[in-house]
């Protein structure tokens, strides 16, 4: 007769597993002695010194940087808004600092009781909402075509198109132009003149090229979509971000426009907010007039005060709209700029 099997008791470690799952054991087994490989300790403290100490120095450099930019940037606006709330004494005489002094609105309801000013605000607002429309519009015109390769001459074309940006028609040509297309003292000279920016029809046409492949286009067309219509339905909805950076361009553009207004426009009407700005500091600079010291020195004082409130006036549009598109504008920038 057979003797029955023996076996030694096998101790209970906690880590028995039914039968078919031995895989599973010696897959944590190794583990374990994984776990267990450890550089010596003099090693393994010296290379976690030297990669803290680079990363915290890394770290400070970036951060004092970022606090240097900041204050650059920071401190002069902060400088301006709280003179701008100041007594015209205490910003001629310089106390204002970070913090506005003998707080007032004179220098706001000085410079908002002026008719004019509410005329330019009007009429910049309708520069830069229909000068950004016309601009855009024609900017993904030119700049999409010239991101297709089926076009023909692509390449002359793009570099007819870049060589404006080194050499331009000069100032008395342009007038010339604007003059004989009967623009001058019209709205349309504060639009179509500046209607189409080179730098954004590289960036535009750049963004088609690299973010819309060319088997998107091709299966569109084995679907039957013309040109336009894939242009309006599958383009444009991908191309936001980049939308939103040009037109935020155009629009900062012509939002702050003085030159081509003192050049094209004669009506005081047509004036932008930026023409008129400049008129009132001429106006209230301008001391001819007085004979009285002491109105002489009054009228200083408040040309200092209305300096900084209309700076205040002129830049909030700018700075309520620039947050909505920011997440855009720094999205199309980098797309841009690592795909090209």
């Amino acid at each position: 007769m057979s003797q029955p099997l023996i076996t030694a008791p096998v101790a209970d470690t906690g880590d028995t597993e039914p039968a078919g799952h031995t895989g599973d054991t010696a897959v944590r087994g190794r583990r374990r002695a994984g776990s267990g490989l450890r550089l010596p300790g003099h090693r393994r403290r010296a290379a976690r010194t030297r990669e803290t100490g680079v990363d915290r120095m890394f770290l400070f450099c970036t951060y004092l940087l970022l606090c240097t930019f900041l204050a650059v940037v920071l401190l002069p606006l902060l400088h301006i808004v709280a003179s701008s709330f100041s007594s015209p004494i205490a910003v001629s005489s310089g106390q204002v600092f970070l913090w506005p002094v003998d707080f007032t609105l004179r220098g706001y309801r000085t410079a908002l009781s002026d008719p004019a000013i509410i005329t330019g605000f009007l009429n910049s607002f309708f520069y830069t909402g229909v000068g950004t429309l016309i601009s855009v519009t024609l900017t993904i015109a030119i700049a999409y075509p010239l991101s297709r390769k089926e076009l023909f001459g692509r390449g002359p074309i793009m570099g007819a198109v870049l060589l404006t940006m080194l050499f331009s028609g000069g100032l008395i040509p342009t007038y010339l132009v604007v003059q004989q297309l009967g623009l001058i003292d019209t709205r349309w000279a504060m639009v179509v003149p500046q209607a189409i920016g080179v730098w954004q029809v590289v960036i535009a046409s750049t963004y088609f090229r690299t973010m819309i492949p060319d088997e998107l286009y091709e299966a569109a067309q084995l679907d039957g979509c013309g040109d336009l219509r894939f242009l309006w339905k599958v383009v444009l909805p991908l191309a936001k971000p980049m939308i939103a950076v040009v037109a935020l361009m155009y629009a900062i553009t012509q939002w702050n426009s003085y030159f081509d207004a003192l050049l094209y426009l004669k009506d005081a009407d047509l004036y932008p907010l930026q023409l008129v700005l400049r008129n009132i500091l001429i106006l209230n600079t301008n001391t001819n007039g007085a004979t009285d010291a002491a109105a002489m020195i009054e009228r200083q004082q408040l040309a200092d005060l209305l300096k900084y409130s209309l700076i205040v006036i002129a830049s909030v549009p700018v700075l309520v709209i620039y947050p909505f598109v920011a997440r855009h504008f720094t999205k199309g920038i980098m797309i841009g700029a690592v795909k090209g």
